[in-house]
């Protein structure tokens, strides 16, 4: 005798070795012994072999429509033994049995399991929903398969065209359109940004990373609101300066300017100006908000998205030729450059005029300070300020800038929207020269007197923090190591970074005896501490990206198969003329400094990858460059 029974799911047929009244010893077509429930048990039989059943029974089965079941079964439960003998019109065999079971057991929203052998037909309308789901599932089957063949051919699914921002960054696994893509990716071997790149969804590299950044960061696109109003500033008086700024050639938010008058018998009057937006910006506002949403002006190669309005940059910045307003410091300083007395004040300054570094630097450089300055405009305030610059950097006992580090500067010829027709051409800038100090030591000297004074005060405010080599923000008044100052609160940028704005306020509201906006240890001013480190830190790296992105770019552009490289630690190298640091797998053990010579191999513009193969250690003096010890940076 044998047993067609249920176990873990799956139905099985052995021979019976003893039957007890609540358990049975049966023993498989394979010889295995196992012991068994009575109640597993769906039918005893004598013949076929069970090894014979299930294989006699699905094919019987193969060819029982579901639909006729239905169709065919009256309501309410039944069995499945007493269903086959009215299905066959006769005592059922175990083979016509079995068949009926595995019939009824796989068309599960036809008839619904109710016990042991037992079933129960799906109410019409639940059959109905079920089948129409089945449909459903059956064509989105259909429509990616589909999908699947249209991308492998590289040619975009029309279904894509809406959605292609969603499938590139944040893809939803649940869509259609996403399994197909991936399905698409495994079976070319290509990853979806390459993919949809082949069938001409990505309009150029640069506009993916592009995307990915805005919408990650600016989920609500980058236009302003058609319409903000600002405050007005109010009457301020206006200051008996001739002021200028220094800046680069592409600086349109000119957050800073200077000015020099001599003290007869003392020194002299140095006067440090910085823009004032916190008098068109009220606190809550919906200026703002916008401001408080952006945290900081983005930048990138040949373009940038600023914190604030053009209608406010406008009024604000302080451009040649008009009288802005802007919050000064005035320092008192001896002819010894030693600062006696300073004094802050909110006013209008008049800007004669903005220099910029390609200008000035052919005239006033270490160069020509060391041979003695030819006469030209700003000439005898740029050697003052300089001197004084020298002095307060002496004091710190600490440089504004490292020595032999580079900037590097960036022009894109052609229109962005198109980056893929653009020329990029990159120079190369030493920082450390005599205009770099001087800016940079100025700039110092504000933001750690302004700090100073709103400590003395108890003003809430926000400070940059160096202790044991780690930077971080803070709204303590702690030392900044790095630059040798007891405190040093971002004050000096209100137009580009939204901590400047706030310490602007706070500043503000000292200078004219008000309640300060932000309360010491004010939750919103605590908030916007934590939320301008993340968004400053990602808007740095994408920077960076955008950066790496354009030198690839310059690499292509210039046909250049091989550059020399300075090693730094874990042979990570920095190429001649590149912000552009790359890891040598295949060079040898190399110390920090030695010169290496590279072949380009690969590059990949939406990866951002350089493949780069080590050829050969260079000797100092066959080096491109000379391997300058001034060449060697961190590079990590």
């Amino acid at each position: 005798m044998h047993v067609l029974y249920e176990e873990d799911g799956a139905f099985k047929a052995a021979t019976i070795v003893s039957d007890n009244d609540t358990s049975l010893q049966v023993e498989t077509a394979s010889g295995k012994r196992s012991k068994i429930k009575a109640a597993s048990v769906l039918l005893r039989y004598g013949d076929p072999a069970p090894n014979a059943l299930l294989d006699r029974a699905e094919v019987l089965a193969a060819g029982i429509e579901p639909d006729f079941l239905w169709e065919c079964v009256g309501e309410g439960e039944f069995s499945f033994a007493d269903f086959a003998d009215e299905y066959f019109g006769h005592v059922a065999t175990a083979v016509e049995a079995t068949a009926l079971l595995l019939a009824l057991h796989s068309a599960p929203i036809y008839f619904h399991r109710k016990g042991k052998g037992r079933f129960r037909k799906a109410p019409p309308e639940i059959l109905q929903a079920a089948l129409a789901g089945l449909e459903r599932k059956r064509q989105q089957a259909l429509t990616i398969e589909r999908m699947v063949r249209e991308l492998k051919a590289f040619s975009l699914p029309p279904e894509f065209s809406p959605m292609l921002g969603q499938l590139l960054y944040k893809p939803d696994r649940n869509r259609s359109e996403t399994k197909a893509l991936e399905a698409a990716c495994a079976e070319s071997g290509l990853s979806a940004a390459h993919l949809l790149q082949r069938c001409g969804a990505i309009r150029s590299a640069h506009d993916y990373h592009l995307q990915r950044f805005l919408l990650e960061q600016f989920p609500r696109g980058t236009a302003f609101p058609a319409t903000v109003a600002m405050a007005q500033p109010g009457s301020l008086p206006r200051a008996d300066v001739r002021a200028f700024s220094i800046d680069d050639a592409t600086t349109t938010e000119i957050d800073d300017a200077f000015s020099l008058q001599p003290l007869p018998g003392v020194g002299w009057r140095v006067g440090i100006h910085i823009a004032a937006p916190s008098l068109g910006i009220a606190p809550g506002s919906p200026l703002d908000a916008i401001a408080r949403e952006r945290l900081s002006t983005v930048y990138l190669p040949g373009s940038k998205i600023t914190m604030l309005p053009d209608s406010l940059l406008d009024q604000f910045t302080l451009a040649g030729g008009r009288d802005c307003p802007a919050v000064s410091l005035y320092l008192t300083v001896s002819q010894e450059f030693e600062i006696t007395a300073h004094e802050s004040r909110v006013e209008i300054v008049p800007v004669v005029a903005n220099l910029r570094h390609h200008d000035i630097e052919p005239l006033f450089n270490e160069r020509t300070i060391a041979d003695g300055l030819l006469d030209f405009a700003w000439r005898d305030e740029l050697i003052t300020l300089w001197q004084f610059a020298n002095a307060c950097e002496g004091r710190r006992g600490k440089p504004s800038a490292m020595q032999g580090n580079f900037d590097y500067n960036f022009r894109i010829d052609g229109d962005i929207g198109n980056a893929e027709g653009c020329r990029v051409e990159i120079s190369l800038r030493k920082r450390g020269s005599p205009l770099d100090k001087l800016v940079a030591e100025l700039m110092i000297v504000a933001n750690s007197t302004w700090g100073g004074l709103l400590a003395e005060q108890g003003i809430a405010a926000i400070y940059r923090v160096q202790t044991g080599g780690k930077v971080r923000m803070s709204t303590s008044p702690q030392a900044h190591e790095g630059l040798g100052v007891k405190q040093y609160a971002w004050s000096s940028s209100p137009l580009r970074r939204y901590v400047d704005l706030i310490n602007q306020w706070q500043l503000v509201a000292c200078l004219r005896g008000e309640t300060p906006p932000f309360a010491a240890r004010s939750e919103a001013l605590f908030a916007a501490l934590r939320d301008f480190e993340l968004t400053y830190g990602a808007y740095i790296e994408f920077q960076r990206s955008m950066e790496r992105y354009w030198c690839l770019r310059w690499l292509r552009q210039q046909g250049i198969e091989t550059i020399d490289a300075t090693v730094g630690r874990d042979n990570l190298a920095r190429l001649d003329q590149l912000p552009l640091a790359q890891r040598l797998p295949s060079a040898p053990e190399l110390k920090p400094g030695q010169r290496v010579l590279l072949r380009i191999e690969s590059i990949d513009y939406l990866t951002l990858s350089l493949g780069c193969r080590y050829l050969e250690t260079l000797a100092p003096e066959t080096a491109n460059g000379g391997g300058d010890d001034e060449m060697l940076e961190a590079l990590d």
